[in-house]
């Protein structure tokens, strides 16, 4: 791997900001409190959350490193940091969510396994950097193709992460062929991150960053590019971040049974409140995100102050001065959209939100009825407790 120095210990640890809250530290997972995210559209880069599956390896030498792009394809090349540069660059505003966001409120159901995620585990980001398509072209394999003329029907990526799932092997995860060869999914192979080179924490040099898809298939620190026939084998592709019923438990799962989970779910929550909350007797104003993947906008976010039983529609907006409208081209379709509702609250209360998507998906209003031993993508409604009239809960 050229330019690779190895995994960090903990003395060479990135400069992180204090306020994340650490939620594993060996590998670093840490998210941001829920309060910073609905302050800008932009998530700020030391307070977009921090994933990993094993240590955070040191590239230090840029003029060594490079990638190799190959697989079924007719003309196999290696590419360095230059090349990539000399593509077009594309500026992609883009939501990237872990599949566990919210796990913790999963977990109180039933115990479930994984990274103990509160509601930060997203972050919205402008991704700089060369599409993919413009990549495979360089190969020979053309943009929109479904499988290229060896027979290659995926993109394989491959980080110089190590992880002890993978027996001390790489990270790695694909996504379809055809995907990766629209220029309209805008998948990227991305060296900026809110107009700054990547820092260590988010990938770089070079990292891969998929729309509108669970954050486990936008691999950093990349290493390879494979076009192959099938999907990717690797750990996190077959033997995790998949979705099963509640009734599948760890003595009865067969991972076979369900495929690899690419976009996410509609999703909301609320960011300007904690999960119980003192106010003062009269308006209350609510403030969060939301998302849906695949490229789907938010059609609605309906917020309710009384537990349930009436709805108000909250203002939706991403850029100042932009009507936020799912489907104009003005508005980013890969962003999240931020929301804000404000009611009458005099008694004690629980609020909840729930959104809806450009498809009309709608959250499910029980997180029991999503329920998965692995913890993934509870996209149930949001809800808060709110206490009046008492400066502390």
């Amino acid at each position: 791997m050229p330019g690779v120095t190895g995994p960090s210990d903990y003395s060479k640890e990135p400069p992180r900001h204090p306020c994340l809250q650490i939620n594993s530290k060996e590998p670093f997972n840490a998210e941001p409190p829920r309060s910073a995210l609905f302050r800008s559209y932009v998530t700020p880069v030391d307070l977009f959350y921090k994933r990993n599956h094993g240590p955070i390896p040191i590239v230090d030498d840029i003029e060594r490193y490079s990638v190799s792009v190959s697989g079924l394809v007719e003309n196999p090349k290696m590419l360095s940091m230059k090349d990539i540069r000399m593509l077009p660059k594309y500026d992609v505003t883009a939501t990237l969510q872990c599949a566990g966001n919210r796990r913790t409120a999963m977990s109180k159901t039933r115990t479930v396994k994984g990274v103990g995620w509160d509601v930060s585990a997203i972050g919205n980001a402008v991704w700089g950097g060369a599409k993919l398509a413009d990549v495979l072209e360089l190969v020979g394999v053309p943009k929109l193709s479904s499988s290229s003329k060896s027979g290659g029907k995926h993109v394989e990526f491959v980080s110089v992460d190590r992880c002890k799932e993978e027996n001390g092997g790489p990270y790695a995860a694909s996504i379809p062929l055809i995907q990766a060869t629209n220029p309209e999914a805008d998948v990227l192979l991305a060296y900026e991150m809110n107009g700054e080179p990547l820092n260590r924490d988010h990938g770089y040099p070079l990292r891969v960053v998929v729309p509108g898809v669970i954050g486990a298939r936008s691999v950093k620190w990349l290493d390879s590019i494979t076009v192959i026939a099938e999907e990717c084998q690797g750990f996190f592709m077959q033997k995790d971040y998949k979705m099963f019923p509640p009734s599948v438990n760890w003595d009865n799962i067969n991972w076979n049974t369900r495929r690899p989970q690419m976009d996410f779910p509609v999703q909301c929550v609320i960011c300007s409140l904690e999960e119980s909350n003192a106010v003062k007797p009269g308006k209350v104003t609510v403030s969060g995100y939301a998302a849906s993947g695949g490229g789907r906008g938010i059609e609605r976010v309906d917020v309710s102050f009384d537990c349930g039983k009436s709805w108000v529609e909250a203002s939706r907006y991403q850029k100042p001065g932009i009507p936020y409208v799912s489907d104009d081209e003005r508005c980013d379709k890969w962003g999240w959209v931020l929301f804000e509702a404000t009611a009458d609250v005099h008694t004690n209360t629980e609020i909840v939100a729930k959104a809806v998507d450009s498809s009309a998906n709608v959250q499910p209003e029980n997180v029991e009825d999503i329920w998965n031993l692995r913890g993934i993508l509870n996209t149930s409604w949001h809800r808060v407790q709110v206490r009046v009239g008492h400066s502390n809960m």
